[in-house]
């Protein structure tokens, strides 16, 4: 049991300086991140402002952590698309575009959650 324990904590230290590993070198070169890295603080510092409830809470904050996420596999598509396949082609500039649609989606979700929020605050019948 023990040494079982011992190579899960391992794995999980490894996946963690994998992960932010990752993160840097996205942070490096991708600008897109970065910015939306800001508009994710300044949502989550508005959303610790307003008098929310935990649920509203936690899905702005979930919902803008989820777009950190599509950016980054966004990236990484980016990448992929662009190391295999190096001359301009169909078949990569569409993989590119559908992330990029993954990131305006779940942006898109982001803003909805916050068009919700607010209305409920400040709209017709606001308490």
């Amino acid at each position: 049991m023990l040494l079982w324990l011992g190579r899960e904590c391992r794995r999980i230290g490894w996946t963690l300086v994998w992960s932010w590993r990752g993160w840097r070198a996205a942070w490096a070169t991708e600008k897109s991140l970065r910015q939306w890295t800001l508009v994710n603080l300044l949502s989550a510092l508005a959303a610790f402002a307003l008098p929310l409830g935990g649920g509203e809470r936690a899905l702005i904050l979930a919902l803008g952590l989820l777009i950190l996420a599509a950016e980054l596999l966004n990236t990484a598509i980016e990448q992929a698309m662009d190391c295999i396949l190096p001359q301009p082609d169909p078949r990569a500039a569409k993989a590119k575009d559908c992330a990029s649609a993954g990131v305006a989606m779940t942006a898109l979700a982001g803003a909805a959650a916050w068009a919700v929020v607010l209305w409920g605050l400040y709209g017709p019948g606001a308490a």
